[in-house]
């Protein structure tokens, strides 16, 4: 689907959702049952730069500020963060970071935040957007890679050949939806032929996770055996010596 399907099949009754010469998505609709959601995110591939990460941050604080509680959708399609020295200089990573606390300060806000995944995705990009939602939803096709392997091979020294081979029995090693959706990460797809406006509503009608249940997802599905497990222990003993 194009972003223009996509806000078409969400917002049935329109939208002002704008996509920029720079690919950063913003903006808002309303939905079926009249609530209005926020939009952000990153179309066309984008790489995602300092000045992205600041303007699609300042959207969110916005929302926050004009108040309501409707979702903020998180639309993903994006290259990975921008791979220039100007940008890694002026601390990138910082403005990644500040990107996914606005989302995560969105979420205790009590707005709904949701990440709906369309296109590619990869690195700092993918963490700062899609995977700083409470929950990540996608559609077929999507193209999601904390780190491809390739690169993976670089910063680990182990060779590609070694990476490919444990990718077909270890998902956190592997690109691709199923991998993703198998440790946990990305809790359902959707049907693109079906409106994604009801798929949207059955979500927020079943109510999202009160806390981050990723571990305990991908622990179900057989992608992470042991997160959940080392997770709740670290907290146990944290509880007990803190």
């Amino acid at each position: 689907m194009t972003p223009a399907d996509i806000l078409a099949s969400l917002f049935p009754a329109g939208h002002a959702v704008r996509i920029g010469e720079d690919g950063l998505i913003a903006g808002g609709g309303t939905l079926p049952d009249g609530q209005e959601a926020v939009v952000i995110g990153v179309a066309r591939r984008a790489a995602l730069g300092v000045e992205g990460a600041l303007a699609l941050s300042g959207h969110v604080l916005a929302a926050l500020e004009r108040g309501g509680n409707g979702p903020v959708l998180v639309l993903v399609d994006s290259d990975s963060q921008r791979m220039s020295r100007r940008d890694e200089l002026l601390g990138l990573n910082e403005f990644l970071a500040h990107l996914a606390k606005c989302l995560v300060l969105a979420d205790l806000r009590g707005r709904p935040t949701i990440g709906l995944l369309y296109g590619h995705t990869a690195a700092g990009a993918f963490i700062a957007t899609a995977l700083a939602t409470r929950v990540l939803v996608a559609l077929p096709g999507a193209e999601p890679a904390v780190m491809d392997l390739p690169s993976m091979a670089r910063v680990t020294k182990l060779p590609l050949e070694v990476l490919q081979e444990k990718a077909k029995s270890t998902p956190v090693f592997a690109p691709g939806l199923d991998n993703l959706a198998q440790t946990g990460a990305v809790l359902e797809s959707w049907d693109p032929a079906a409106s994604l406006a009801d798929q949207l509503q059955a979500l927020l009608a079943r109510g999202l996770p009160e806390r981050d249940t990723r571990a305990a997802l991908g622990q179900e599905r057989g992608g992470r055996p042991k997160a959940a497990e080392i997770a709740a222990r670290v907290r146990e003993l944290a509880l007990r010596h803190g």
